[in-house]
């Protein structure tokens, strides 16, 4: 078994997040992928503090897989600046980790 990452992004309906998620598990750039919210967030643009809600989208994949899941969320993204994090997995089930690497592919790979 590889390296495994937890992706998130914060988007700004709930219809995006089903739209990128779909994308990235069809694609098979992401294992799985749930939208959370709504959740309110607070963050200063331009100058100005801003409040809005947002929904959390999480997409689990291997790390080879991050870098081609990233261009699909920035492509398919609306905010301009797009929060896209990847945070490391220490550990896991094994057999959820196995069921990463079935489902998962690198483009080219």
């Amino acid at each position: 078994m590889g390296e495994y990452v937890q992706v998130q992004t914060a988007v700004p309906t709930r219809e995006e997040g089903l739209r990128i998620a779909r994308a990235a598990v069809d694609g098979r750039l992401a294992a799985c992928a749930q939208v959370v919210g709504p959740m309110t967030s607070t963050y200063r643009r331009k100058g100005e503090v801003q409040v809005d809600e947002e929904y959390l989208l999480l997409l689990k994949t291997r790390a080879d897989a991050y870098p081609a899941l990233e261009r699909l969320i920035h492509e398919l993204h609306s905010y301009s600046v797009a929060e896209i994090i990847s945070l490391p997995l220490n550990g896991g089930l094994a057999s959820y980790l196995a069921w990463m690497d079935e489902e998962t592919q690198v483009p080219g790979a």
